[in-house]
């Protein structure tokens, strides 16, 4: 299972690119609201999750996702629901994921300490712990980091690619007529 958290502020194109992108590819995918099932993005997208965050159960084999979006990074590191999923999820080996400045939630929980990541351009200061690259995404100990909006589809095809395999991934790319830029 892939659970996306969404807290108010989130940045819709990295959240529901990936759900998309999942979904797509056949990976159980559910969206888990901060607090409440109905949330809003940064650009005043409305969305109804599937769940709640406090309803999440991480077990071995699952994705728990961070999207973007500094206020929804921010309104997740406030949350202690979220801190507890995060903690839970790296204790039973389920794989993080975050993308821009989402990265950052899992710092400073320590949860990317002496990983190689990539974050939204300029935030690399505020990764304490994590080896920063400038990377669209990147794949690495159980991590999956994004860049920032512009990465979101290469960040849901990277998720894909690592709860699906590389045919599921590479179907779905192909049938979205998806080129990666040069």
């Amino acid at each position: 299972m892939v659970y996306i958290i969404l807290a108010n502020g989130f940045e819709e194109i990295e959240a529901l690119a990936a759900v998309d992108i999942l979904r797509r590819g056949g990976a159980e995918t559910a969206t888990a609201g901060v607090g409440h099932r109905n949330v809003t993005g940064a650009h005043a997208i409305p969305v109804i999750a599937d769940m709640t965050a406090e309803d999440v159960t991480p077990r071995a084999g699952d994705f728990v996702v961070i999207p973007g979006g500094l206020k929804g990074v921010e309104n997740c590191e406030a949350s202690e629901a979220v801190a507890k999923l995060l903690k839970a999820a790296d204790e039973c080996g389920a794989t993080l994921c975050a993308i821009c400045a989402g990265p950052r939630a899992l710092c400073r929980l320590g949860l990317l300490d002496g990983v190689k990541i990539t974050c939204y351009p300029g935030m690399d200061g505020q990764m304490a712990g994590a080896a920063v690259c400038g990377d669209s995404t990147v794949a690495a100990e159980k991590r999956i980091t994004g860049r920032g909006p512009g990465s979101a589809i290469d960040f849901g095809l990277a998720i894909l690619r690592a709860a699906k395999g590389d045919d599921a991934a590479d179907k779905v790319a192909a049938e979205m007529h998806y080129t990666k830029a040069q």
